[in-house]
């Protein structure tokens, strides 16, 4: 495609989306903070079905950076409604963190479903400043599908970096930005804007992977792959963890 009219068409969507802009301007943001837990809660169920043998691979070998007493401190940054807890392994505490607090009761929900977890507490902050928890306090962060809407990635890795010990790990799974020649790349640079808005800040044309490679990690076991059956405009993905 040409980038002129590329760049075109996203203008066109953003100025479509513009009435949107302007409740969000005049403090309708606010109300949907309120409604996304609940959209979030609902897609939660179509995502993880789509997508389990893909977290079941990325999350099998959680146990290897367990302590020598077999317990595993895990945070999760961006934890919304607990889509993964059904995978981490029997005995794990779980630090829950979201920057929303209307996602609470449908946590609540997972954690009454997933009672093969301990919980410590939930915590109300954004990945990028996670000050109340302690350095090197934690053996596994994980994060899924979090980095596409935070305002500062690389801020959030260093956090990240902060308080997992030594030899602990951040295991992702992050949807991407296409390959520029693809259709795929194009509807996402077009539809960005609409999706941005509607997604509670998500962003489809980050390629996340250049700042796991940038954050510092001792090592890095990362991989490209398409999501089966998910929207076209996140099928691209991430998938791996870091090593401290």
């Amino acid at each position: 495609m040409q980038p002129c009219f590329m760049k075109f068409c996203r203008l066109l969507c953003f100025a479509f989306s513009t009435p949107l802009y302007l409740l969000q301007f005049v403090g309708l943001r606010g109300m949907y903070k309120r409604v996304f837990p609940f959209l979030a809660y609902n897609v939660t169920f179509s995502y993880n079905d789509k997508t389990h043998k893909l977290k079941r691979e990325l999350f099998r070998n959680l146990g290897r950076f367990a302590n020598a007493d077999g317990t595993l401190r895990l945070l999760e940054i961006g934890c919304g409604s607990g889509a993964n807890f059904g995978f981490y392994p029997y005995g794990c505490t779980v630090i829950c963190t979201d920057p929303n607090p209307h996602m609470e009761p449908y946590l609540r929900i997972s954690m009454e479903a997933n009672k093969h977890l301990t919980y410590d507490e939930m915590l109300v902050l954004s990945g990028e400043d996670m000050r109340e928890v302690e350095d090197e306090s934690v053996d596994v962060v994980v994060c899924t599908l979090v980095l596409c809407s935070v305002n500062n990635v690389e801020r959030v890795l260093q956090e990240a970096r902060r308080i997992l010990r030594n030899g602990g790990a951040l295991y992702f799974l992050e949807h991407v930005v296409s390959d520029p020649s693809t259709w795929t790349y194009f509807c996402q640079y077009v539809f960005e804007p609409l999706w941005c808005l509607l997604g509670d800040g998500c962003m489809v044309t980050r390629a996340t992977w250049k700042d796991l490679e940038a954050a510092g990690f001792a090592e890095l076991h990362l991989k490209h792959i398409e999501a089966p059956e998910v929207s076209l405009m996140i099928r691209p993905h991430i998938m791996g963890y870091s090593i401290k």
